[in-house]
């Protein structure tokens, strides 16, 4: 005879903008069939239509009357459920930034994994449980043998118990991935030693870092399981690589900040590399720091962390200052009698530059040529110009749908918008006046890549921006043949400026850096500091030979050779730097020594955008936060959307989110015909 019908009230959250969670009712199929629990993925029916939804409790009695009590479709019982840390993360992430749960939660899982069919979680699990490899002793592998400061940094991060952040703060070239590879090494070693599964998280900021990071994580640890989690991978990859990591087969897990909210249940160690780099912040959706989560993760989880960079962020620097992070410092390049590049300014004023480059940069390209020596030229701005011009009226190409220019691609014969991606054909005449003289006004990588190649025609130049490396492979085949030696003069925008060691490298030329220095955002000068510095890395990473070989140098053209920012370069000064850039922090109450959010509002009139934010400026009162007037942004059109903004300062950040809880629930009352988001700590004001 058969028993009662079993079945649960279980909490679901689901990817929706609904700041609550669900009940469903969960009927037994069988007699043998498991009950849900907590961190279980789950098919269920949601207005007229069907959506995986997470488990997040299980309950004895639902407030929803029993006959409208809904029954869940599936209960995705095929893979292990995800741990309560993991929700908690979640959790925080979503409190933090003032998301739904669900809409942290539900889009950090892979798409295999939220799709009606179980066809590809079921294909990806079998090919996961048939890869798992045997641990076993790297003993064949061979170490570079680490200098004094290397040892002593791994010495400190070893020693500590629980959580500790440490600021690995070492020169460009110092070895901060061998420092990496060794304490993963020995905090892999040790946990196994004592009969446990541990797992280790690298992250690094960009994409195309992770072929060299990774094949560098595969060498050193042949017998285990390393993946990589990013947004390029093909989905059934990514659904893969994401279940190894979820069900503790993968030791060590690679990628972008996407992976911080990868499930990792064997998490021993979280390691970030560049954390200055401002590519740790999502600008899409939930607009989280990775490198935050990633210190909140550590400390939920209680294991080390270290964040490593040559110019670390200003909140890091901060942290070091107070005590909340350790700083442990590489002042010498890692191979042998390597040097620091020699910094020189170039002063545009006396040496007067032609088609973007002066006398010296030209001399100094010539010399490197003529020693069969690489060249980096590093220019942050893409396209042939940014903006084409009439000389007779003085039309210049202004996008119709954005408040921005479209920028000049000759080869493609195209204006580009980079904001809304509009392209339009080259005019053969001005549109106004019927001038056919129109003439392309500034320089991007594709104008100076012709300048090099008629100044040059022995040279082989190559250039890695954003548009020469927009096929899936193509990046990390243009940087192979940096290294293989195929390549002369290497030009690129910010691509080519971290993370890449470039051996046969021995001068980096900076073009057109000053504009910079007069922005209207007062983290500009940390963000250009930062990539001078990174990029300034690149040359004299190899060894010098004992005979006498080429000092390695960096020339920046620049109208400003005074400026303290430049002064600081000259010198490897970040510390002066940094301590400088504090102090002027602190004097303008500016993060790290305030907190901000920003409420963006986007609509069809620029009006409606800031009569909106007039309104939420009003809605309740707001002791120890204050809030500015409503204002356009920077860029106010972008593809026909009008855009304003918000900033809400506190000198408190609990404050600050104490008044933002419920504040999200009153906007979410008003009714207004504007899109509008919250963004908590934003990067770009």
């Amino acid at each position: 005879m058969a028993g009662p019908v079993r079945s649960q009230v279980l909490s679901v959250v689901l990817d929706a903008p609904l700041d609550t969670a669900f009940d469903y009712l969960w009927v037994a199929s069988s007699e043998t069939e498991q009950s849900p629990q907590p961190g279980q993925l789950v098919l269920a029916p949601f207005g007229r239509r069907q959506t995986i939804g997470l488990v997040i409790a299980v309950k004895g009695s639902s407030e929803v009357e029993p006959g409208k009590l809904r029954e869940l479709l599936q209960v995705r019982g095929q893979m292990p459920a995800l741990s309560g840390d993991w929700i908690a993360l979640c959790r925080f992430a979503a409190e933090y930034y003032q998301r739904p749960l669900g809409e942290v939660a539900l889009p950090s899982l892979p798409k295999g994994l939220r799709t009606e069919s179980t066809v590809a979680l079921d294909r990806a699990l079998k090919k996961v449980v048939q890869a798992q490899p045997q641990p076993g002793a790297e003993s064949g592998v061979q170490r570079p043998k680490l200098n004094t400061e290397q040892q002593t940094a791994v010495d400190a991060i070893l020693r500590a118990e629980g959580y500790q952040a440490h600021l690995l703060f070492g020169v460009t070239g110092s070895g901060k991935t061998e420092v990496y590879l060794h304490v993963t090494e020995r905090v892999l070693q040790r946990e196994r030693d004592a009969g446990r599964q541990a797992q280790v998280l690298i992250m690094v900021p960009e994409i195309n870092l992770t072929p060299q990071l990774e094949a560098s994580v595969r060498a050193r640890f042949p017998t285990l399981q390393v993946v990589s989690l990013h947004s390029q991978l093909a989905e059934g990859e990514r659904l893969r690589h994401w279940l190894a990591a979820h069900i503790g087969s993968a030791d060590i897990v690679l990628g972008t900040r996407l992976a911080v909210l990868s499930s990792m249940p064997h998490l021993k160690m979280i390691i970030i590399d560049e954390e200055h780099d401002p590519s740790y912040k999502q600008q899409e959706g939930l607009r989280y720091s990775a490198r935050d989560l990633a210190v909140w993760r550590a400390h939920q989880q209680q294991i080390p962390m270290v964040l490593g960079s040559a110019t670390p962020s200003a909140e890091s620097w901060l942290h070091v200052s107070t005590g909340r992070y350790q700083r442990l410092t590489l002042t010498q390049r890692a191979a042998k009698n390597a040097q620091l590049p020699k910094v020189r300014v170039i002063d545009t004023e006396i040496n007067k530059a032609t088609d973007g480059f002066s006398p010296p940069l030209l001399a100094a390209l010539k010399s490197r040529l003529e020693r069969g020596e690489q060249s980096l030229l590093f220019l942050n701005r893409r396209g042939y110009a940014p903006v084409m011009h009439c000389d007779a009226c003085g039309w210049i190409s202004n996008c119709r749908r954005c408040t921005a220019f479209m920028v000049l691609h000759k080869p493609e014969r195209r204006l580009r918008c980079h904001h809304c991606s509009l392209e339009l054909r080259i005019p053969s005449a001005c549109p106004t006046c019927g001038n056919v003289d129109l003439q392309p006004l500034g320089r991007g990588t594709q104008r100076v890549e012709e300048y090099l190649q008629q100044a040059f025609p022995e040279a082989r130049v190559m250039r890695i921006d954003a548009d020469s490396t927009r096929r899936k492979g193509s990046a990390q085949a243009a940087f192979d043949a940096v290294h293989r030696g195929d390549v002369d003069i290497l030009l690129g925008t910010q691509m080519v400026a971290k993370g890449h060691d470039f051996q046969r490298l021995t001068l980096v030329g900076v073009l057109n850096p000053d504009t910079a220095l007069f922005s209207q955002d007062y983290r500009a000068g940390e963000r250009l500091f930062a990539q001078l510095m990174q990029v300034a890395g690149r040359a004299g990473r190899a060894a010098v030979n004992h005979d006498g070989a080429s000092q390695s140098e960096v020339l920046i053209q620049t109208r400003y050779p005074q400026h303290p920012l430049y002064q600081a370069l000259l010198a490897h000064d970040y510390k002066g730097f940094a301590d400088t850039m504090l102090a002027e922090r602190r004097s303008a109450n500016l993060p790290p020594y305030s907190f901000q959010a920003l409420l963006r509002a986007e609509a069809k009139t620029l009006q409606l955008a800031l009569d909106f934010l007039a309104q939420a400026r009003t809605l309740m009162p707001h002791p120890g936060v204050s809030i500015n007037d409503p204002v356009p942004m920077t860029i106010t059109r972008v593809a026909g959307i009008e855009r304003a903004q918000l900033l809400l300062e506190s000198t408190s950040r609990a404050q600050l989110q104490a008044f933002l809880r419920p504040w999200m629930q009153a906007l979410r009352s008003l009714k207004a015909r504007v899109n509008w988001m919250l963004e908590v700590d934003p990067i770009d004001i």
